[in-house]
């Protein structure tokens, strides 16, 4: 392990080989093909300047173990994407700032500058071009510091397995044992050979070009006008929602989830917040992680993309008037429907697409309904967002960039690593005005009837 100074030099970039090509060509699944060539990035603030010398030669070592984020995206016959791992490489940017490290936490986001701490990707020149899959940026901050940027293409990896190659490279550099991920795609498309497709989808739609563009048209039309603002829930404030919760289900139904009850709070206050007419169906896209769901089918540490959604559906009246269980009790139900048999059917869809060379225009439908009546929620608030340690201690936050998509609900953990958890609320303009008002923020944080009614 290394420790020592960061380097004080003008800007530079390396490339970062796994040390060989294979020339495997990895076709991506099905769930893969969802995220289309997008980067996801993450951003972590560290206290304590990183060694980029070090940290360049764990990740060299890592990549060893994962030759698709230092391959190329290539295009199959049947419009599919595959990643061939000729090892290319990964970029690693290493620079410095006249700036101090910036104040940030709930409250005070770095989004606005969050662009120069990660490495640009131009997701429409990736695929069949030598772009890199994988990009990292060390930004060392006048007066000690540093910031660290991850860019991965998002058609190899979900969230899940975004963290498990950094904390594959953390405990490299630590110099602690990590075996290589299992990444085999066929585990989980083959489950299409279990299920004859349908010709349509419950999560999914497939679209005609015009719609996609209108749609795509309308969400770069309204970026701008989508805040993206981060709440703290406490620890206790998140254990009185699950009490809450509890404490007015059903007997015969097990007891509620901290996730399901903050999740039930959070669709309710934003019902609320949108005042639709009370007949009008309140609906909540929820993004379900499927490694649980298939554990006899995935084995442990599945590296790709397995996430899929369900939606809860309730009446806007009784979403808002109902006592909380209601809505969580909504919220498990939709969960439980993602059974195996329902995760065959829609591999099964979604293959069907892909021979069909329809895939570029499936899209979900809390995605396309995310203007009308869905609230998306994604709740990573158990992965382990700050357990990397490159030799200088934890990150003491982490940002993500805001969703361009309204009414979307990022919940994460917080660097204390307990019940606490961060909400990252993207909404239109004036719905992040009003949520900031004494009054809607009372209601977020439950303080009107003691978490009750709304």
């Amino acid at each position: 392990m290394k420790y020592g100074r960061p380097l004080d030099r003008a800007e530079r970039t390396v490339v970062l080989r796994g040390g060989g090509a294979s020339g495997e060509r990895v076709r991506l699944g099905v769930h893969d093909l969802m995220n289309g060539t997008f980067a996801t990035s993450r951003t972590f603030f560290y206290r304590e300047s990183l060694d980029a010398d070090a940290l360049a030669d764990s990740l060299r070592r890592t990549l060893a173990h994962y030759p698709l984020l230092t391959g190329r995206l290539v295009r199959d016959d049947d419009g599919g994407l595959s990643v061939l791992c000729d090892d290319a490489g990964a970029a690693l940017t290493v620079t410095s700032s006249g700036d101090p490290m910036p104040d940030v936490g709930p409250g005070r986001p770095v989004r606005p500058q969050m662009r120069r701490y990660v490495p640009a990707v131009n997701p429409f020149r990736v695929v069949g071009h030598n772009a890199p899959l994988l990009g990292l940026k060390v930004t060392h901050m006048r007066g000690g510091g540093s910031v660290l940027g991850v860019s991965i293409n998002h058609s190899v990896v979900d969230a899940s397995s975004y963290l498990d190659f950094l904390l594959h490279c953390s405990r490299t550099h630590l110099g602690q044992e990590f075996s290589a991920p299992p990444r085999d795609r066929a585990l989980l498309d083959g489950l299409a050979d279990d299920a004859r497709p349908e010709p349509t989808d419950s999560q999914y739609d497939v679209v005609t070009g015009r719609r996609k563009f209108g749609f795509i048209w309308k969400v770069n039309a309204h970026a701008r006008k989508v805040r993206t603002t981060v709440v703290r829930f406490t620890a206790e404030e998140v254990l009185a929602l699950r009490e809450t919760a509890r404490a007015g289900q059903d007997r015969d139904r097990p007891p509620a989830s901290s996730g399901d009850a903050l999740g039930a709070h959070l669709w309710r206050v934003l019902s609320a917040l949108r005042d639709r007419e009370p007949g009008a169906e309140e609906r909540l896209g929820v993004v379900v992680g499927l490694r649980s769901v298939l554990k006899e089918r995935l084995p442990d540490g599945y590296w790709g993309n397995a996430v899929s959604n369900t939606t809860a559906a309730l009446l806007a009246r009784e979403l808002r008037e109902e006592p909380l269980a209601h809505a969580a009790g909504a919220i498990r139900d939709a969960l439980n429907r993602v059974t195996p048999e329902r995760v065959r059917q829609e591999v099964a869809f979604l293959e069907a697409q892909r021979r069909a060379r329809s895939s570029g225009r499936v899209l979900s439908r809390m995605s396309l309904d995310a203007f009308e009546g869905t609230v998306a929620l994604n709740n990573v608030g158990r992965l382990p967002m700050y357990a990397m340690d490159f030799g200088t201690g934890r990150p003491f936050w982490s940002e993500l960039p805001g969703s361009p998509i309204p009414w979307t609900i990022l919940v994460m953990p917080t660097p204390e690593d307990d019940h606490s958890r961060d909400i990252h609320l993207s909404l239109p303009g004036e719905a992040a005005d009003a949520l900031a008002d004494p009054r809607w923020a009372a209601r977020l944080h439950g303080a009107a009837d003691r978490l009750g009614r709304l």
